[in-house]
């Protein structure tokens, strides 16, 4: 007689989108350990001294929390936001990435839609990817390159 061996379905792919922290899983914790990402390099999250003036720089401020996997920066400092736009209730991000073969692509469009989805008055995210013009490191803000040096990389 065989063992019986009960299997956890996920999410069916037309069930619409389930958060992974819902789940318990940080993708960017779990590839920062594995990368070995040293633990003492946080996120330069900047301060603003007025409230934002639209929802629209609402949500640019809050993609500022929204770390690369690898790196302790910013996605918009580096440079990866190419744009916001927000119609009614539903944020639309467009971004790139630094190569198109880049494994967190999934990862990063997840943490984009967790964090947007905290803000209020946003209830959906939808995550355009565009290759034109290609990211290059002239991208990278200031703020980003500050971080990147901190974190041993040279740009």
């Amino acid at each position: 007689m065989t063992d019986l061996v009960k299997i956890r379905r996920g999410p069916r792919a037309d069930a619409g989108y389930e958060s992974p922290r819902e789940h318990g899983m940080n993708f960017a914790a779990v590839l920062a350990e594995t990368i070995g990402r040293h633990p003492d390099l946080e996120l330069e999250i900047p301060s603003w001294d007025t409230p934002p003036a639209s929802i629209d720089e609402a949500v640019w401020r809050a993609l500022h929390e929204v770390p690369d996997p690898e790196f302790p920066i910013s996605l918009p400092d580096l440079g990866l936001v190419y744009g916001v736009c927000v119609e009614g209730t539903t944020a639309r991000v467009t971004v790139s990435f630094t190569a198109s073969a880049c494994p967190c692509v999934e990862f990063i469009k997840w943490d984009i839609r967790d964090r947007l989805l905290q803000e209020e008055g946003i209830e959906a995210v939808e995550v355009d990817v565009t290759w034109d013009p290609p990211w290059t490191a002239d991208r990278i803000t200031p703020r980003g390159r500050r971080a990147l040096r901190r974190a041993g990389v040279s740009v």
